[in-house]
């Protein structure tokens, strides 16, 4: 802030107010002040939570929060407002940028506080790992209840439920449960469709547990796979371990992505691996970096990040195998502990 004489910034981004103030409330905006110091905002459903959670001064107040704030900047005669650009409705900043005084402006800025997050505390890296145990000790829980004639949803409320039960606030983002062709659509939603007898299924999953989140993709067969099926998860896993072995302080995230994808163009499935091998998560399920193609950032110890490759064939399925690891000084642990083979049930 100092750097770019800014008097003020206000943060509006849920994940990014409770990274810098602890809040952890639905509602709240974090003004942070080049003078020192920073005031919460939040209205009165979550008075006697901010206080209990906040390490800054709180303000409680009705209505919008930016008519709360606005004076707050005017008082202190704020003439350079920093905003999060890629965070803030436009409803909002015209409100914020008609409500500064005469000769003052708001300024846009990106990344600013997702860049810190990017490196991971040991206190969050735990929290990352507790929460990826409690992902897959659901998963166990749900899948031995799998069977001939459940259905996508059946399996995706079991999930869920099972998440709970071990303790997670929810699912970290909505479940994916595909099986048959529809396993080709990487980010399908559950349906009716039922598992039928020699059948493959696809489970993205993950929890989020005190704030953090964990992700995982794993899959299962019911019945005996074929030698089509077989043949790519074995590229799908030689890829997905390649990824891994390229993870490593101080190598560019591009460089994960092309690991993975020179294995899939080695299997002639390169043409359909069609998203990037992975991305960061914390607070939110997808966090920087994201480890495509052309992704330049330097991978720094600290950093939790997934490793995903796929493949999608339409008419006949896809196969994706996830994992969530950390970045070490000498590669990577790798954090997700249920086993990568295919499950035959």
């Amino acid at each position: 802030m100092a750097a770019e004489k800014l008097d003020a910034f206000l943060v509006s981004s849920a994940a990014n107010v409770r990274y810098l103030s602890g809040f952890t409330g639905s509602n709240g905006l974090l003004l942070v002040l080049s003078a020192g110091g920073a005031i919460l905002f939040t209205d009165p459903r979550y008075r006697i939570q901010a206080s209990l959670e906040a390490d800054c001064r709180v303000r409680v107040g009705t209505g919008p929060l930016l008519g709360h704030v606005l004076p707050v900047l005017r008082k202190k005669k704020s003439r350079r407002v920093a905003f999060e650009r890629s965070r803030m409705t436009f409803e909002m900043y015209q409100s914020l940028k008609e409500g500064l005084p005469l000769k003052s402006s708001a300024e846009p800025v990106a990344g600013w506080i997702e860049l810190q997050r990017m490196i991971k505390s040991d206190a969050e890296i735990a929290l990352i790992r507790h929460s990826v145990l409690v992902n897959s000790r659901a998963f166990e829980r749900a899948v031995s209840g799998v069977r001939v004639g459940k259905s996508e949803k059946d399996l995706a409320a079991e999930l869920d439920y099972q998440m709970r039960r071990l303790g997670a606030e929810g699912a970290a983002f909505e479940t994916i449960v595909a099986t048959g062709a529809r396993t080709a659509l990487p980010h399908a939603q559950p349906t009716a469709a039922v598992f039928g007898a020699n059948s493959l299924i696809l489970v993205d999953m993950g929890a989020m547990c005190e704030g953090y989140a964990s992700d995982m993709t794993r899959m299962l067969f019911l019945g005996r796979p074929g030698s089509r099926v077989k043949r790519a998860y074995a590229a799908v896993l030689e890829a997905q371990l390649a990824g891994i072995a390229a993870v490593k302080a101080g190598v560019e995230a591009q460089v994960v992505d092309r690991a993975a994808r020179r294995v899939l163009r080695r299997h002639g499935l390169e043409r359909a691996f069609v998203h990037s091998t992975g991305h960061g998560l914390g607070l939110e399920i997808h966090e920087p970096p994201r480890l495509g193609k052309r992704d330049r950032t330097m991978l720094v110890p600290g950093m939790a990040i997934t490793i995903e490759p796929g493949v999608y064939l339409e008419g006949f399925g896809g196969i994706r195998i996830e994992d969530t690891v950390v970045v070490t000084h000498n590669g990577c642990e790798v954090l997700t502990p249920t086993p990568k083979t295919l499950r035959i049930l």
